[in-house]
């Protein structure tokens, strides 16, 4: 009969994460965010309050926004994790950090992955959300800084320019685009 298997001995599971399929070795008792942060190194998923209240944790867990403290990691077994690391692409920053850096939305920066994933789950799911709708998404991430107007400011400027590239409308920055006015 073999040993029992005690919680704390690691198990591999397979999670792909940013795209890329990995391999990690971790206690069954780990949540998502240790396991990003301490086995990944990926430390842009922060932590926070580590009860699930503000958002700070924030991963997109097969594209749908979850509060990574409270997500057993091996619940993830096989499924796509996306953290703030991953918005970036070859081509440069995702609109979205792109407009939080240019309309100071990020003031310290802790909550600010947490809000860059909860608003790309937003804008995968509609391209022209309402302040209001913005609102409504965000409410779950907590910002102690900026008083949330340059964040919703950024979240609305991301999708217009989103909505130019879609198009084939006026390129980042020109004056003629909604984007391009600062809104």
């Amino acid at each position: 009969m073999p040993p029992s298997r005690k919680a704390a001995d690691p198990t591999v599971f397979t999670l792909e994460v940013n795209g890329e399929p990995i391999r990690v070795a971790f206690a069954l008792h780990k949540t998502l965010l240790e396991v990003l942060r301490e086995d990944l190194g990926l430390t842009g998923t922060k932590h926070g309050c580590e009860l699930g209240e503000c958002g700070t944790c924030t991963v997109l867990l097969d594209d749908i926004p979850v509060l990574s403290c409270l997500v057993l990691a091996q619940a993830c077994d096989g499924r796509r994790v996306r953290t703030v690391e991953g918005m970036a692409t070859g081509e440069g920053l995702h609109p979205l950090q792109e407009a939080f850096a240019d309309l100071g939305a990020a003031q310290c920066g802790y909550c600010t992955p947490g809000f860059l994933l909860t608003a790309q789950a937003l804008l995968d799911a509609n391209p022209s959300p309402t302040r209001a709708e913005i609102k409504d998404a965000l409410a779950g991430n907590l910002c102690r800084c900026t008083g949330y107007l340059r964040i919703y400011e950024a979240v609305e400027l991301a999708a217009a320019v989103m909505a130019d590239r879609r198009t084939g409308g006026p390129a980042d920055g020109d004056e003629t685009s909604e984007a391009g006015r600062g809104r």
